[in-house]
């Protein structure tokens, strides 16, 4: 099981980090990704992180603004925003799944494990 937290309105330029508590499907074993989907757009990834090499991916389009970590011990990933814009705004969607090579290579409809998504709201 995957929750993801920690979401909420943030002013643009603004920061939140989000985060992914899982449970059996943990980020030691399971590849993790950060999916976000505004109303009427198609789900993208924004980051995603493998295992059990530690490897983190960020796309172009969040790259130096999104980052990705995980704490194994704690069983949790975490994203964290800053810079953020109005474009940003959309439920954002922890996934997990075991993949056979590197995240990055993986669309979100391969991922098999997901978490209930929280909001995130960048406006003045």
């Amino acid at each position: 099981q995957l929750q993801a937290s920690g979401g909420g309105l943030a002013q643009p330029g603004g920061s939140l980090r989000l985060t992914c508590a899982t449970s059996g499907v943990t980020p030691d074993h399971y590849a993790t990704g950060w999916f976000r989907q505004a109303p009427g757009k198609e789900r993208e990834g924004v980051s995603c992180v493998s295992a059990p090499s530690g490897f983190t991916h960020v796309p172009d389009s969040v790259k130096g603004r999104f980052t990705v970590s995980k704490d194994n011990a704690k069983n949790t990933v975490y994203l964290q925003m800053n810079s953020l814009k109005p474009e940003d705004t959309a439920v954002y969607y922890c996934a997990a799944e075991r993949l056979a090579l590197g995240c990055e290579n993986y669309h979100y409809s391969e991922y098999g494990h997901w978490g209930q998504g929280t909001l995130v709201t960048v406006s003045s």
